[in-house]
């Protein structure tokens, strides 16, 4: 049993924090930026001004992969339901004919596990992500921003818990959201991403190097849009524990989901939603995740 529940705590990785705002989990595959949270216009930097967005996601899942995309336990659950303070400054400030604009997101958790008998729940501050360098240029349809991202240990971590809404380790994460809007009203966005992630100093684990996406595609009808919307993530290096490889693949994640999504635009206002199923999933859980978010100008 001690041997089984070690590899499936390995496994369980991405598990701990999977839908849990923008710190996911601990180690093992663990990713940083809670997939699927970018879609519709993502691509576009508003005008200078302040702006409040708030993100509203809830996860399940009742899957636990290994690398051959195969569940590994029968008694694994989690329920992880999040919400994420955004604050956006788009300054009136240019640089290489971009503006430029600043960010801090703040997630705040409840999560839930539940794995071979036991369960554990925290609730709490995630981590906190800041962004203080992002250019955003227009090019009549196609418009850019690019941008990079620091992930900090601010969520509590314990080794020994199941349930983590921090993961004790710096995450950089440089970004590039790209937005096509064509005059017949069809939308392509998509915001890469690649991870890379610090030492887990409690726990001598480095989880490997990343790359993701988050995409929408669709079509605006006046002040909706409808389409598809969803997220691709890949692991490209190995985990590694005190500079050792685990196991025998690296413990190398990766997942890909896709569903329906919305977006409303008032006058003051934008409003999304979003369902994502996984369909297919290694090394971590394979769920169902919703998203509901808003975006508010706050003034001048």
């Amino acid at each position: 049993m001690k041997t089984t529940r070690s590899k499936v705590r390995m496994l369980l990785g991405m598990a701990l924090m999977v839908a849990a705002s923008f710190g996911h989990a601990t180690e093992s595959g663990g990713s940083a930026y809670a997939h699927g949270a970018e879609g519709w216009m993502t691509g576009m930097l508003p005008p200078p001004g302040d702006y409040y967005l708030n993100y509203l996601n809830y996860y399940s899942a009742d899957r636990l992969n290994g690398p051959d995309g195969k569940t590994q336990i029968d008694d694994f659950s989690i329920e992880a339901k999040a919400n994420v303070f955004r604050y956006v400054k788009v300054t009136d400030k240019r640089l290489w004919g971009a503006s430029y604009a600043f960010q801090v997101l703040m997630p705040v958790v409840d999560l839930e596990v539940e794995m071979l008998g036991q369960r554990d729940s925290r609730t709490g501050l995630g981590d906190i992500i800041v962004d203080p360098f992002i250019l955003g240029w227009h090019f009549d349809d196609l418009h850019v921003v690019a941008g990079v991202d620091f992930i900090l240990p601010t969520g509590r971590y314990d080794s020994q818990r199941l349930a983590n809404i921090g993961r004790n380790y710096y995450t950089i994460e440089p970004a590039l959201a790209v937005t096509y809007l064509h005059p017949s009203g069809l939308e392509l966005s998509g915001k890469f991403m690649y991870d890379i992630s610090f030492e887990n100093n409690k726990t001598s684990y480095e989880s490997g190097d990343e790359v993701h996406m988050d995409y929408a595609a669709g079509w605006r009808f006046g002040k909706w849009s409808a389409g598809v919307s969803g997220y691709y993530n890949k692991q490209v290096t190995d985990d590694r524990v005190s500079g050792r490889t685990v196991g025998p693949d690296g413990n190398r994640g990766e997942v890909l989901a896709i569903g329906p999504s919305i977006q409303y635009r008032s006058k003051t206002a934008i409003f999304s939603a979003s369902f994502q199923k996984e369909v297919d999933a290694e090394n971590r859980p394979q769920g169902e995740k919703v998203w509901l978010n808003f975006i508010l100008p706050l003034g001048g």
